[in-house]
């Protein structure tokens, strides 16, 4: 009859039941057993070693395995200084493992293995006439990342949204070197296109050089133009006292077109082509928890750029100088243990262009609205839309020469979310106030080097004349490990005749926030 059930089919399902929960019964025994046995050998092999950590050893080979598309130069130059052959005293076991341990963070920092090196010694075949008692060989294990990763995207933030694509080929030639290229098409960057090549320099994870290409086509709404760029760059980088180094050259083709209708005259006046040859120095110390979304800890980053000065050449020249601070306090919330993810966090920032001859010339050249500082907008001064502060011509924001900007920030977790968490609530004051250099005379010509130093020191004594822009609100937090995002309600405080203000919300996105 129809939805009857044999008898025997219920008896072989309850067979097969009773199979499978034996099996899977057996299956956990035989797992606890392997992870109870390695936790035993784990826990012997550390009473070994802290029994002999004293002993003298001599490391007779180090052997990588796993890294075959890496060469074997690259690697012999960051493990071969470990063999005791190339020392000149043996080691006790404890400096072996501590050095071999450097080494293996060498390798993990070049970012060309998927997980971290792992480590096993053993001591070499007795046998070999060419061993001792105190020999001990190294093997380290390791696993590549794959050569290639392509990426294809969408992004949204500071009013522009963008899709973009990525092709990385990392470890080409089997020094850690890689290839980035990346191409991205938008609604104010119209347009992309970006090459660079990077590599370690004697296989330093913490010494790296840098070269570059790139073209691209950005619309300045808010100083009615387009600016279109071409050229390309090279770079050093590296780790010493006081925090990571950069030092640079950048060759750029620049050219403002596209004129809005209603272009005030100061930008008509900069339109037209200019190219810019520039050195760049900067020092970064960021000893921050958690850079996105700090809870503690402080970061400073300090830029000098030099553009067309001397043997630089190029038709711009200026000195200019940046400063950028932040810190973090965790705050303790009395009754609550740990960590209670309540945070004050500070920024500031502050710049200043110096106008220089161009070559060996005498006369100093005036700023260009390419060259000038931008302030307001969701990442810096909020409250304020994009170029909202500073010196205007119309309906431009055409940028100034000397600005500083700060905030004050107060974190605090979700409720039933959670410290552990990435979002936060943020209550936010900031402003700030940027300005174009005084000048004796109206015009361009009017520049010579006695009247940029009075008109530097008079722009330095009015930046602290009167209340700067000012803001304040609340938003919503999230740190992403690629970039923060924060969707912000803003009440302009403070507003100078001119300035672009924006009360209500505010949407921002990226990876250095004041």
């Amino acid at each position: 009859m129809a939805g009857q059930v044999d008898p025997e089919d219920g008896i072989f399902e309850k067979l097969r039941r009773r199979d499978n929960q034996a099996q899977e019964e057996k299956t956990r025994l035989v797992n606890e057993r392997e992870r109870a046995l390695y936790e035993k050998q784990q826990r012997r092999l550390s009473e070994l070693i802290e029994a002999n950590t004293t002993l003298p050893c001599t490391i007779s080979s180090i052997r990588i395995l796993g890294a075959r598309n890496t060469r074997q130069g690259f690697l012999k130059r960051i493990v071969d200084p470990l063999l005791s052959a190339n020392r000149d005293r043996p080691y006790t076991l404890s400096e072996a493992l501590r050095e071999t341990q450097y080494a293996v963070d060498k390798l993990h920092r070049h970012d060309i293995f998927s997980e971290r090196p792992s480590i096993s010694i053993d001591r070499p075949d007795q046998t070999d006439p060419s061993s001792t008692p105190t020999d001990i060989d190294v093997y380290i294990s390791v696993r590549e990342k794959s050569r290639l990763t392509f990426k294809t995207g969408t992004e949204a933030g500071n009013t522009e949204g963008s899709a973009f694509t990525n092709l990385t080929l990392r470890n080409i030639f089997g020094g850690a070197e890689s290839l980035d290229l990346n191409a991205s098409l938008g609604t104010r960057t119209r347009s992309a296109y970006q090459a660079s090549f990077e590599a370690p320099i004697l296989a330093n994870p913490d010494f790296r050089g840098e070269a570059g290409g790139l073209a691209s086509s950005t619309q300045k709404v808010w100083a009615s133009h387009e600016e279109i760029l071409k050229g390309g760059w090279a770079k050093l980088r590296w780790l010493g006292r006081g925090g990571k180094y950069e030092l640079g050259y950048t060759g750029l083709w620049r050219q403002v077109t596209g004129m809005a209708e209603k272009a005030s005259p100061t930008v008509r006046g900069d339109a037209g082509d200019s190219v810019k040859s520039s050195i760049t120095c900067s020092l970064t110390n960021d000893q921050r928890d958690y850079p996105l979304l700090p809870h503690s800890g402080y970061f400073t980053k300090s830029t000098l750029e030099l553009a067309g000065w001397g043997p630089l050449q190029g038709d711009v020249a200026f000195a200019k100088t940046e400063f950028e601070a932040q810190g973090a306090v965790p705050i303790p919330i009395p009754g609550l243990e740990g960590n209670s993810g309540v945070a004050f966090t500070t920024g500031f920032r502050t710049g200043l262009m110096y106008p220089l001859p161009v070559g060996f010339g005498s006369k100093p050249e005036a700023s260009r609205i390419n060259d000038r500082f931008q302030l307001g907008g969701p990442t810096d001064v909020r409250g304020f839309r994009l170029g909202g502060l500073g010196p205007r011509d119309g309906n431009d924001a055409v940028g100034g020469d000397l600005y500083a900007a700060g905030s004050a920030n107060l974190l605090v977790p979700l409720p039933r979310v959670g410290p552990e968490k990435p979002f936060r609530i943020q209550a936010f004051i900031n402003g700030g106030r940027l300005l174009a250099l005084k000048r004796a005379g109206s015009e361009k010509d009017d520049l010579d080097a006695s009247s940029v130093r009075q008109s530097v020191s008079s722009t330095i004594a009015a930046l602290g004349n009167g209340l700067p822009s000012m803001a304040a609100g609340v938003g919503l937090v999230y740190g992403h490990p690629a970039a923060r995002f924060e969707l912000n309600f803003s009440l302009p405080l403070v507003i100078r005749r001119g300035e672009d203000a924006r009360k209500g919300l505010q949407f921002g996105l990226g990876i250095s926030m004041l």
